[in-house]
């Protein structure tokens, strides 16, 4: 047995339980890990609430979380990848239970090795986001070097690893974040900071080669004026309109994302060159997960959130 934050139902943060669970089974081509962290997304409360459940029919009771960084405990008989002994981080797929456990069965094609100048923790931070940051940026928008890149959202999860990605890809980093944040999105990496709550400040931003949203709604909408004709507004949050973009001259695209393991190894090089820096806004115990989601829904938190879920 091993103790998890599970949850029997679908509801507020009071409905998650930490209690003794079964060891993952795992399958010929899995890994069970040893977690030792494990970190707070937004699609973790999402999912405890329910919204995904049209989308992804779980069964009951449910562990949450889907970012970890941990040790590896057994291997599958197919898995030649990894050995036990071996310190590994992942976001794995959220169609299985997650993370917010002492142990976790994982698909040994969704894990990459920890990188190695930083701890469990700060690993544990940066798979998600990560492989966000990536996709939109990257793998969807193509950015090149030189090219202006807004980043909404900039101290927030996604946004504190996506200005870094992007300035170490070489582009120009602007970032919108409020005046008390805007001294650490700039030691992120940053070119300039526009406070979101400066009407005047935020409708300067313009002829930018990609915006990055983070927030959907009223941001969305005022990043099509941000774009210059032919560029890219690339959103995690909501599908921006099609026919809009194409009426603008401009283009857009939308990324939900998957297991990625590639991206996960090529951000363990940069980690450990120095290009990559996590940034923890909060820790808590897993029994202490309920408090840890209700800081995460507040959408005031700096950085990651991680639970301790076990020892080094």
């Amino acid at each position: 047995m091993m103790k998890a934050a599970r949850i029997h139902a679908y509801g507020t943060p009071d409905v998650i339980r930490v209690e003794d669970a079964p060891l993952p089974k795992i399958g010929p081509d899995d890994v069970l890990v040893r977690s030792i962290a494990a970190s707070i997304n937004p699609v973790d409360w999402k999912i405890r609430r329910g919204y995904l459940a049209q989308m992804i029919p779980y069964e009951m009771p449910l562990t949450l979380g889907w970012d970890v960084s941990g040790i590896v405990e057994q291997i599958g008989a197919n898995v030649t990848t990894f050995k036990p002994g071996d310190a590994v981080y992942s976001r794995p797929d959220i169609r299985r239970n997650g993370t917010y456990a002492e142990y976790v069965a994982i698909a040994a094609r969704e894990l990459a090795p920890k990188p190695t100048t930083i701890s469990h923790v700060e690993a544990a931070s940066l798979p998600l986001v990560s492989i966000t940051a990536w996709e939109a940026l990257i793998t969807t928008a193509q950015m090149q070097p030189g090219q202006r890149v807004l980043i909404h959202a900039g101290a927030g999860g996604v946004g504190s690893i996506a200005i870094q990605l992007a300035k170490a890809k070489g582009a120009h980093v602007t970032a919108t974040a409020s005046a008390a944040k805007a001294a650490l999105v700039r030691s992120l990496g940053a070119d300039e900071v526009v406070d979101y709550r400066d009407p005047a400040a935020f409708a300067a931003a313009r002829d930018l080669d990609i915006v990055f949203d983070t927030i959907g709604g009223d941001t969305q909408e005022a990043s099509w004026n941000m774009l210059k004709p032919g560029g890219f507004l690339v959103s995690i949050t909501q599908a921006p309109n099609p026919e809009r973009a194409t009426a603008e001259g401009k283009r857009a695209g939308f990324v939900f994302i998957d297991p990625n393991a590639a991206i996960l190894r090529d951000l363990a090089t940069m980690v450990d060159a120095g290009q990559i820096r996590p940034l923890i806004g909060g820790e808590f115990r897993l029994d202490h997960a309920a408090r840890a989601h209700e800081a995460s829904e507040t959408g005031r938190t700096t950085g990651k959130i991680v639970l301790y879920t076990g020892q080094p």
